[in-house]
């Protein structure tokens, strides 16, 4: 699909939805996702946070880059012609938004804090797949704890790709 934020929250899905900033939004995450849940005593919900359809937005400036960066993911992942296609196809469907990377990671890092703080421990995992409905990266690691303080003065670098890392107060 693209780049994909999960979060495991002890919120319901509502009550992320109301804190969101604008631009993101949230949907529960398919069931292999479901998985997620028990890394967080007491989480509620496991969700897929988005910009526009995917959350490249994160990573990648929109304008022709994204396809190319895109591009070379799938072809490191050893996909197909057919595959990668397809995946960029999906990708143009669900285009993110207009807005450079590093904003839409302050506003995550402002949401995200703000979430741990009001919620207690929640954790997230930026993912890549081209499969849309694949779930999470099978991370078999503890989740990197970070207080919501740390996430606030490191936007650019609190999210790592293919790391759970769970925020605190």
């Amino acid at each position: 699909m693209c780049y994909r934020l999960w979060i495991v929250s002890p919120l319901s899905l509502t009550e992320i939805r109301s804190m969101l900033p604008p631009g993101f939004s949230a949907d529960i995450a398919p069931l292999p996702g479901q998985a997620l849940r028990a890394r967080l005593p007491g989480a509620q919900t496991v969700a897929l946070l988005r910009i526009g359809g995917c959350a490249c937005a994160l990573q990648i400036a929109s304008g022709g880059d994204d396809e190319r960066h895109l591009r070379r993911r799938y072809a490191a992942l050893g996909l197909s012609r057919d595959r990668i296609i397809g995946a960029l196809d999906r990708h143009r469907r669900c285009r993110p938004l207009a807005g450079e990377p590093e904003a839409w990671r302050r506003s995550l890092a402002g949401f995200a804090a703000e979430h741990a703080r009001n919620a207690g421990p929640t954790i997230y995992c930026l993912s890549f797949d081209p499969e849309p409905e694949a779930g999470p990266p099978h991370v078999l690691a503890a989740a990197a704890s970070l207080s919501a303080a740390a996430v606030r003065t490191q936007a650019d670098s609190w999210l790592k790709e293919g790391t759970l890392t769970e925020l605190t107060r």
